[in-house]
């Protein structure tokens, strides 16, 4: 029998043991997949501004894509966006993906068999993968916000996967509705905040829009990428 565990942070990551699902919901893996959908080849995920700036600097056409405090990296094609994405032609590109929580705790969750991110727009892919695995020990990582406090929208992305591999159907309208008005959630609405675009929200909570996950691989010089592999293949 599986056992499930929730965890949280970046020190969730690194005692994440067995499959781990690093989750990010607003925004860096709704954000990874959607650029997945829109064409690109590869996503690097780094935790480091400076790591990012090098591998752009080693390859000019790699494409820079993340935020610190939320706001776009000066210097950045994009920041960790669906809505600022959207519409753009990633086919074949690389996309250099660098996010103040998200990615930091994929780098850091070392001792996991095997990760992959997670959110609500491919949660059921997720539960589909894990089920397909039947591994021993799940570990389920909620980032949150700054590393260090709770960001409900990933404890509740890390309690909806929990449930449905149990076999419970929760509410996801009321997960939704609990949301938007969130310390997390309302900033979207809010227009004094400027860097949270309103379409963000619904982008981020399309649920299941995905039929993919996204499994970390080794990459090169210690670095990791993400490969998308479908679940209806």
């Amino acid at each position: 029998m599986t056992t499930i565990q929730i965890l949280d942070f970046v020190d969730g990551a690194r005692q994440a043991i067995g499959l781990t699902v690093v989750i990010d919901v607003f925004r860096a893996f709704s954000t990874a997949c959607y650029l997945f959908a829109q064409g690109a080849e590869r996503v690097i995920p780094v935790g480091g501004l400076e790591t990012a700036r090098r591998l752009q600097q080693q390859n000019d056409n790699f494409i820079l894509i993340g935020e610190r405090g939320g706001r776009k990296v000066s210097g950045f094609r994009y920041g960790n966006s669906p809505a600022e994405i959207d519409g753009a032609n990633f086919t074949g590109k690389t996309v250099v993906h660098t996010t103040t929580n998200g990615t930091k705790g994929l780098v850091n969750a070392q001792a996991a068999d095997e990760v992959i991110t997670g959110s609500f727009v491919n949660a059921e892919a997720i539960v589909d993968y894990i089920q397909a695995k039947n591994p021993k020990t799940v570990s389920l990582v909620a980032m949150g916000s700054n590393s260090g406090w709770r960001a409900e929208e990933d404890t509740a992305c890390a309690e909806y996967i929990r449930a449905r591999l149990e076999g419970q159907q929760p509410d996801f309208a009321a997960i939704k509705t609990d949301l938007r008005s969130s310390h997390t959630g309302r900033k979207f609405f809010d227009p004094t905040v400027t860097w949270a675009l309103e379409g963000d929200f619904d982008l981020c909570l399309a649920l299941d829009r995905f039929d993919f996950v996204l499994q970390t691989q080794p990459y090169q010089d210690g670095l990791l990428s993400l490969h998308k592999i479908e679940m209806n293949a």
